[in-house]
């Protein structure tokens, strides 16, 4: 089981940026699709991010064009680069990790990191 270590949350106001980093225990490399998630108190858990071992990347609306994953397989590091944050995207930001590709995905969780954006 790969171990998964979130940093880079805080608190930022409306229209500054933040980069989460995922560091994994083991090679990436190895696993099919990677991802970023985040739950809202009162809320379920959603993607907001996720690329495959091809490279390719998919986002929900809510944070298209603002968020971007990358990976470093070399650090065995993926990040999140989240820009113009807004209030609504405070929430526990977990990243993920499956061995299995992104269609038909079996996550492995991070501990989470928190992020919180004031108006």
């Amino acid at each position: 089981q790969v171990q998964l270590v979130e940093s880079g949350g805080g608190s930022v106001q409306a229209g500054g940026s933040l980069r989460l980093s995922c560091a994994a225990s083991a090679y990436i490399y190895m696993h099919y699709c990677m991802g970023w998630f985040r739950q809202a108190p009162g809320k379920e858990r959603e993607e907001v991010a996720r690329t495959s071992l091809s490279g390719d990347t998919r986002y929900p609306d809510s944070v298209k064009g603002r968020f971007n994953i990358s990976k470093d397989n070399a650090k065995n590091t993926w990040y999140l680069q989240m820009n113009s944050l807004k209030p609504e995207d405070t929430a526990m930001y977990y990243c993920a990790v499956s061995i299995t590709p992104c269609y038909r995905a079996q996550w492995s969780w991070g501990q989470g990191t928190q992020v919180t954006v004031s108006s």
